[in-house]
């Protein structure tokens, strides 16, 4: 008997409906697009887009909710956490998503970040860490690197000066409201399947009531590292790595 997966309709690849026609506004080769097109396929295979919330706040992603056929809720540059936390509160039967980049997350935001992972709220946190603010110009973020080059340390970032990278996601480990939290990346397909795994595993923590979910993405910056997106995968497996390890860091 002919297994039904072998079908020749079964073997062409579909751009998932959670994901409208709208081109994207991210450079060539950014990783943005790619993990959009992971949280689509998840909310989609999970059955969830009705029931799904996201919320936008200030950076390359300022715009996410153009692109997604779900319901979408702008915030205040580093607010999306504390906008997730009302939104959740006062719909506790959805799952609620933040979408933040590092400037977002780690900067502005860094008390709404850490607060809302003190309490445990069970929304999932989708952190991109390209250790740069890509959207305004490219300047230092604090998880640029040590050494590393921007517009705002053209010499590199000098520890005396402009202190130590914040490796945020390992600080959020040692909060006690936090459930799941996973570094991931999505610069080649045996990384992207396992992306997918985390972040479906983060949309269902988002119903156990048990706490926040994590799942920091290290990604690249090809612009605003002035790099080609080849060369920009090449430079981050070999620098953001070190700093960034990949892995699941907490899982309870």
């Amino acid at each position: 008997m002919e297994n039904d997966i072998f079908k020749p309709e079964n073997l062409v690849y579909t751009k998932t409906p959670v994901l409208n026609d709208t081109p994207m506004h991210y450079c060539p080769g950014c990783s943005h697009g790619v993990v959009h097109k992971l949280v689509a396929e998840v909310v989609d295979e999970m059955g969830i887009q009705e029931d799904t919330i996201g919320i936008a706040p200030v950076g390359c992603a300022v715009f996410a909710y153009r692109y997604f056929e779900m319901d979408f809720q702008e915030a205040a540059h580093g607010r999306a956490p504390a906008v997730a936390t009302a939104i959740k509160r006062l719909y506790p039967e959805k799952y609620v998503f933040t979408y933040q980049g590092d400037g977002d997350l780690a900067a502005i935001g860094t008390a709404e970040t850490i607060h809302a992972c003190n309490r445990g709220e069970n929304i999932l946190i989708i952190f991109i860490n390209n250790a740069i603010y890509g959207m305004t110009g490219g300047q230092m973020a604090p998880t640029t690197l040590e050494g590393m080059k921007t517009s705002t340390c053209p010499y590199g970032r000098d520890t005396t000066i402009n202190g130590y990278p914040l490796n945020i996601t390992d600080l959020l480990v040692q909060l006690k409201g936090t459930r799941y939290i996973t570094r991931q990346s999505v610069h080649n397909a045996a990384s992207i399947l396992k992306a997918k795994k985390a972040l479906k595993k983060g949309f269902q923590n988002c119903m156990e009531k048990k706490g926040t979910s994590v799942i920091e993405f290290v990604s690249t910056c090809n612009s605003g590292w002035k790099m080609s997106p080849a060369k920009a995968n090449e430079w981050m497996v070999e620098n953001m790595f070190k700093a960034y390890p990949l892995g699941d860091l907490k899982d309870i």
